[in-house]
């Protein structure tokens, strides 16, 4: 007996996509605080929550900081998302969140496999921050791996997941 699969039916696999991730969120205000100490603190600019998954590399951070710098979610003066960061004359935050690279496809309770290990990403987190500074002066950030409030004002709402 030959075992055959019906006409129309396919069958496949499909593995996760290893991509870096950032979660941008274009705001009128942000600001970080640690220990009821405010760290960080901006007006009007993008907001980037930044994941890094297990295979990252530091050519696909730099790579990741450069789409960031370029995305065009400010709006010109005729309305339209046209203008990026930098044209808009806004700043930049940048925030290590690991729960982004959470594998959510089964159960109820986040698997956060995907995330690369603390270690690694905090050297990743490093190196992405001194290139932004290099780029882009006066980039506010987050604290690695600390208990931060973020308060923010979103924009629009705009908010855009970014994948490299």
């Amino acid at each position: 007996m030959k075992c055959t699969t019906p006409p129309g039916v396919v069958f496949f696999y499909m593995e996760r996509f290893i991509n870096m991730i950032a979660l941008l969120q274009r705001v009128n205000f942000a600001d970080i605080t640690v220990d009821g100490s405010c760290i960080a603190s901006m007006k009007n600019g993008v907001l980037a929550f930044i994941a890094f998954e297990k295979g990252d590399t530091a050519e696909k951070s730099r790579r990741m900081l450069d789409r960031i710098l370029k995305y065009r979610i400010f709006s010109d003066s005729e309305g339209k998302m046209n203008l990026n960061v930098n044209e808009a004359g806004g700043n930049l935050m940048l925030v290590s969140q690991f729960t982004l690279a959470a594998d959510t496809d089964r159960g109820n309770r986040p698997s956060f496999d995907p995330a690369m290990p603390p270690q690694e990403a905090r050297q990743m987190y490093d190196e992405l921050v001194a290139y932004a500074r290099s780029v882009k002066p006066g980039v506010q950030t987050g604290e690695f791996a600390a208990d931060m409030k973020i308060r923010l004002e979103n924009d629009g709402p705009v908010t855009i997941s970014l994948h490299i």
